[in-house]
């Protein structure tokens, strides 16, 4: 068309594109005529970029490092208001030089902050670097004062009550606040949130919180490190033949544990299941073990038949090398239950007390013999 065929150039750029526009009357170069109509826009589009660049720095930038601000602060480039903020908070206060921190560290985190909640600085920091914000802004790339920075950003000296500067006296620092937490079993293993209202006073730094965690005893589970034990009683039926049981875990999945076919589980026996314990410390996707103890229930008694039932399928029975004349002469004795916890107790009891009677004892015959 006409409009394609005179297009406006900038004086500036028109003797670079001259050479290059078709001849208007030579209507078979059709894709000259498209391939020019691009070439004009990416252009005329530079030119206008250049233009806005000169206006602002005199001369078109060169990138430099557009990622340093970022880094400081511990952020992503994408990162939004909230984010810088939060990061701000954070560095801010753990390196101030009331709390004993860096100060040039706390220089570069005010330098990088004021830049970056910016909206117009952070774009031109984004897409020139620090080296083209420094000359746009006639040198320092942000050169206030850091301690003011700081104090507008939480409205006001946040380690002091009636106003002054930070930098001019030392802020007493408050000790540290330790708080035994009790938490259960289940919520060390899936992880909880918990509230706590602290009251601080405004005149000192305030220390840090310590929390002392204090686990509930479950009545199920047991902690050992990172290992879970848990016990589990057998038949003896199963514990010859074979089990099949479901475990209810501490995050409430259903396991289904069971035994090999032809295994025999004996008493007060341990088995493994490998990543199913807690959670270990700095290595959040390894886990430790689920020990799983087994008791065996006896029958208190059995019928005869029931013997001979088993002795058909049971090992034989260990025989004794002696004639009946050796047997005769052996004395036979009963076996009794017994407690044997109980009977511990009970013999530790009695020989305290015999200690206590030789002690008493002992000195009364001392006096006697002194009268």
């Amino acid at each position: 068309s006409n409009n394609l065929d005179r297009p406006y150039l900038p004086p500036e750029i028109r003797p670079q594109l001259l050479p290059q526009i078709p001849n208007p009357s030579r209507r078979t170069h059709t894709s000259q005529v498209f391939l020019f109509r691009s070439l004009f826009r990416s252009t005329s589009s530079e030119y206008c970029r250049s233009k806005e660049n000169n206006r602002m720095f005199g001369r078109a930038p060169k990138k430099s490092d557009n990622t340093k601000y970022y880094e400081i602060l511990g952020v992503p480039q994408n990162a939004s208001q909230d984010d810088l903020k939060k990061a701000y908070r954070k560095a801010a206060i753990k390196n101030h030089p009331d709390k004993g921190g860096d100060p040039e560290k706390f220089k570069e985190l005010a330098q990088a902050y004021e830049v970056l909640s910016d909206p117009e600085k952070r774009e031109i920091y984004d897409q020139y670097g620090e080296d083209a914000l420094k000359e746009g802004m006639g040198g320092g790339g942000g050169g206030h004062d850091p301690f003011d920075i700081f104090q507008s950003f939480f409205g006001g000296n946040p380690f002091g009550g009636g106003g002054g500067s930070s930098r001019g006296r030392r802020q007493r620092r408050g000790e540290d606040v330790i708080h035994p937490l009790k938490v259960s079993l289940e919520e060390l293993y899936n992880g909880t949130s918990k509230k706590l209202s602290l009251s601080r006073n405004p005149d000192t730094v305030t220390g840090d919180i310590v929390f002392v965690l204090q686990q509930k005893e479950h009545p199920k589970f047991k902690r050992k490190g990172d290992d879970i034990f848990v016990e589990h009683t057998l038949s003896l039926t199963e514990a010859l033949c074979g089990f099949q049981f479901i475990l209810t875990h501490l995050d409430n999945r259903q396991l289904l544990i069971k035994s090999q076919p032809g295994e025999v589980v004996k008493p007060d026996q341990f088995k493994a299941i490998n990543d199913e314990g807690m959670p270990m410390y700095q290595r959040p996707f390894m886990r430790g073990k689920l020990y799983i103890h087994f008791s065996v229930d006896f029958p208190d008694s059995l019928t005869a038949d029931q013997c001979k039932a088993l002795e058909a399928v049971l090992p034989a029975r260990a025989s004794i090398q002696m004639t009946d004349m050796e047997l005769d002469e052996c004395e036979e004795t009963t076996l009794h239950d017994v407690n044997i916890e109980e009977e511990m107790r009970r013999k530790q009891s009695q020989e305290a007390y015999d200690e206590d009677e030789e002690m008493h004892g002992g000195a009364q015959r001392v006096q006697c013999a002194q009268q």
